[in-house]
């Protein structure tokens, strides 16, 4: 009996012995998905480490763009102030060149450029078509347009036109000369200010917008007229009396003396 307890308790040793062995593997294995999950953690977090550097620019750049798309959904800031704002009065003579005028003045507190377009440049042009604004500076522009006559079932006064004119401005530093590559080179920065419409007048019929556009075209005759009086002062006069042209006479006339008596000389 001892011999067989013995031998049990041998077998139920080396039974536990082998229930325990799992134990160990799986303490082992548990060891090897700690280190393994310990070492996926650090991997994670590591690559998070990496991945933010990325996820913060893609989060500037999301912000810039919501920026920027905020920025062209407000109005933008007017640098000039029109007089009339939004229309172009023409007298309504058919088959004519009538003209309209309008008040530009600068606003900001820096030099502004303009410029005029319009859709139809082959019947219509601006004097100046462009030019630069200093603050506070204002200018009177004039407008020529051809009309054209009615159709036969239209009525004079009924006709409409179709024609558009838009001011553009850009902001310039103040020593910069006016250039047709302004509002290319920095078309980003450019503003439209205003479309203008065309509107006819009766020029039989007296009315405010008529009376107004006469006074303007009235002061803008004047500015012309002013801005051509110095330069017809200080430029180049005409040489028909004075002093100039009797001293060149003279200074002539010794030269050919001179070259007389050279030719004269005894031989």
């Amino acid at each position: 009996m001892m011999g067989v307890d013995e031998e049990k308790s041998e077998g139920e040793g080396k039974v536990w012995s082998l229930c325990r062995m799992p134990k160990l593997w799986q303490m082992s294995s548990g060891n090897g998905n700690g280190s393994s999950s310990s070492s996926s953690s650090s991997m994670g977090n590591s690559n998070v480490y990496q991945q933010t550097p990325s996820s913060e620019r893609s989060a500037v750049t999301s912000s810039n763009a919501f920026f920027s798309m905020a920025k062209s959904l407000l109005p933008a800031r007017r640098r000039l102030r029109l007089d009339p704002s939004n229309k172009l009065y023409f007298p309504y003579e058919p088959g004519k060149q009538v003209r309209s005028a309008i008040d530009i003045k600068n606003t900001s507190k820096s030099h502004v450029a303009f410029k005029f377009q319009t859709t139809a440049p082959k019947s219509c042009y601006m004097r100046p078509p462009e030019g630069i604004l200093g603050p506070g500076e204002s200018l009177i522009a004039t407008v020529f347009k051809f009309v054209e006559p009615p159709e036969k079932n239209e009525k004079p006064m009924e006709k409409k036109s179709r024609v558009k004119f838009k001011i553009m401005s850009l902001k310039v530093k103040g020593e910069t000369d006016y250039v047709p590559e302004l509002f290319e080179e920095q078309k980003d920065e450019v503003t439209v200010e205003q479309i203008l419409l065309v509107v006819f007048l009766d020029p039989e019929r007296s009315c405010p917008a008529l009376e107004k556009l006469k006074r303007q075209l009235a002061e803008a005759e004047a500015a012309l007229e002013s801005r051509k009086k110095p330069q017809e002062e200080t430029g180049p006069r005409i040489v028909g009396e004075g002093l100039v042209i009797d001293e060149w006479k003279e200074r002539r006339e010794r030269y050919l003396a001179k070259q007389q008596v050279e030719g004269v000389a005894p031989t």
